[in-house]
């Protein structure tokens, strides 16, 4: 079962992370921004790593645990 989350949790943080990137370039498209310095771009870069992080975290507690309060009331 540890396995399972912790494998779960590294891919839902890559295609979150994946998604936000695609966001951010999509509105960075029609802003035209300026361009970002090497700091501001790897604040950002990793400003998205940890929402994307955090997201998958939260989505696995919600679907793992929801998985094993089940099998508890059914079992």
């Amino acid at each position: 079962m540890i396995r399972l989350s912790l494998f779960a949790m590294v891919a839902l943080t890559i295609l979150i992370a994946m998604g936000l990137r695609w966001r951010d370039d999509r509105l960075a498209a029609q802003r035209q921004a300026a361009r970002l310095t090497m700091v501001a771009r790897g604040k950002r870069t990793v400003h998205r790593w940890v929402t994307a992080a955090a997201f998958a975290v939260l989505t696995t507690m919600i679907v793992l645990g929801g998985l094993h309060w089940l099998r508890i009331s059914l079992g």
